[in-house]
This record gives C-alpha cells, structure tokens and sequence, in this order.
C-alpha cells in the first residue's frame, strides 16, 4: 500500500520534474531546465518566502496559544474545564475550507462583520482584504485558530504525565509558578514540544485550502504561498513538469526542515 500510494506517485512526479509534460500527450525529456527555470523565477521566491514568512509566524502563535490554554485547562484553579475544552476544540473539527470561508465573512471588506462593527462605533474601514500584510496576518491568525485545538490535546496529555512529586518538592524548596514552569514543566514536555513545532512546521509550510478559501493568497498574488504557485502552475498554467521540479524542491526543503530539528532535539536531550 505504501508502495501504492506514495512511491509510486512519488516516482512518477520526479520522472516528470524532468519532462515538459503538459497533461496531455507524450512527456518530452528536458534533463534539468525545469530546476533551471525554477531557480529563476521570481515567483518562485516570492511564494517561497511567503511561505516560510507564514511559518515563522503561526508556528509559534500556536506553540503558545496551545501551551497556555493547555496549561488553563489543567490547572486545579480552573473552572468549567470540560465546557472549555468542547469550545476550543470545535475549531479543528471544521474543514479549513469551511473556517477560510467564516475568517472570510468576518474580515471582508464589502461585506465583514469586523468592519461593519467599525463603521457602527464611527471608526474607519480597514483593509483586511488588499493590504498584503494584513491579509497574511489574518490567515496567520486563522490558521492559528485552526491547530490549536489538537495541539492544546497533545500538550494536555503531556502536562498530566510530568510527576506531580516534582511540583510539590520544588513547592517545599520556595519555586514559584514560574520557576517550576520553567525548570519542571517545560522540560517535561520537551518530547511533545519537539513533534508539535515539527508537525506544525510541515504542516505550514503544505498550507494551502485555508488561506485559498480566505482570501485565495491576495491581494493579487501577494500571498500566495508555495503550494499555490505549484498549484497555479501546474493546473492553471499546464506545466506539470514545471510544477513536479518546484513540488520535489518543496519535499527536500521539508526534509531539511525535519533533519535538522532532529539534530536540535537529540543534542539537547543529549545535554540534559
């Protein structure tokens, strides 16, 4: 099955970043001027950028987001934890194309709530839609919304495992909230931290159905990230060779992405 469904399609597209192939008809070999031409194309690195701007952003935004209500949620102080937990995980049971379109209607600019309310308190519009930083800001957010709940399930998991022993001798040394959270329960979830900024990194980076269903990667293609300029170029455009030499980029940028988190996470577990 894994041969089935992913070495094979696999195989086929790297066979095909090195053709002209359009879709239809037979796959003329072209050796490397898809990567030639790819390497340089503006466009290329425009999206390129954009995407790994967009990473660096929602990435952490929901490390944090997650952590915290993660740590509201177990904390003994906390009241109605169970209705909270329903309500924040309602958002990841909600297709990306399904919140692109809510995030849509929230922020447009003709027809948004959000700037609806403005004009009613006498404040101006905003443009949401074709400014190109706050339309990257806006999917930043959505996108956040979106993953925090099984994050916040992950990080629940792995708060409960962290002894308590350890809180209640740290408790009899005088640590504060702070210092245990620091020392005690940030290294306890070490593990789960490293899956969630690594799953959370690739997932970034392959982001694609929120952020065409909110604002299709504007204004113009301001924001269109790397799987949309893939997309547009080999389904729009009919270069499919074209389109399989940027996807197989994609893939090694992922999989340095991933090695090189690993090689981060085993020196510092090494050096614990």
């Amino acid at each position: 099955m894994f041969a089935l469904f992913f070495v094979w399609p696999a195989a086929i597209g790297l066979y095909y970043s090195f053709t002209s192939y359009t879709g239809v008809g037979p796959a003329r070999f072209v050796g490397l001027d898809n990567y030639t031409s790819l390497f340089a194309d503006s466009s290329f690195y425009a999206a390129l950028t954009r995407t790994l701007l967009f990473t660096l952003m929602v990435v952490p935004a929901t490390y944090v987001v997650s952590l915290l209500s993660a740590v509201l949620l177990t904390s003994e102080y906390t009241r109605g934890k169970t209705v909270a937990r329903v309500i924040f995980f309602v958002p990841w049971l909600i297709s990306p194309i399904v919140a692109g379109v809510i995030w849509r209607w929230l922020f447009g600019e003709n027809f948004g709530l959000v700037n609806y309310l403005l004009l009613q308190v006498g404040l101006h519009e905003v443009a949401w839609q074709s400014n190109g930083n706050l339309s990257l800001i806006i999917v930043v957010i959505a996108s956040t919304w979106g993953s925090t709940a099984f994050t916040m399930l992950l990080f629940i998991a792995a708060l409960k495992s962290v002894p308590k022993s350890y809180y209640e001798a740290a408790a009899l040394d005088g640590a504060g909230p702070w210092h245990k959270f620091r020392y005690i329960t940030l290294p306890g979830i070490a593990p789960t931290s490293f899956i969630v900024v690594l799953l959370g990194t690739i997932g970034a980076m392959k982001e694609y159905a929120l952020i065409q269903a909110l604002n299709g990667g504007g204004p113009g293609s301001e924001n269109n990230l790397i799987v949309q300029y893939i997309y547009r170029t080999g389904f729009e455009r009919a270069q499919i060779g074209y389109a399989s030499a940027a996807s197989f980029v994609l893939l090694l940028i992922l999989m340095v992405i991933a090695l090189v988190q690993m090689l981060v996470n085993r020196r510092m577990e090494a050096n614990r």
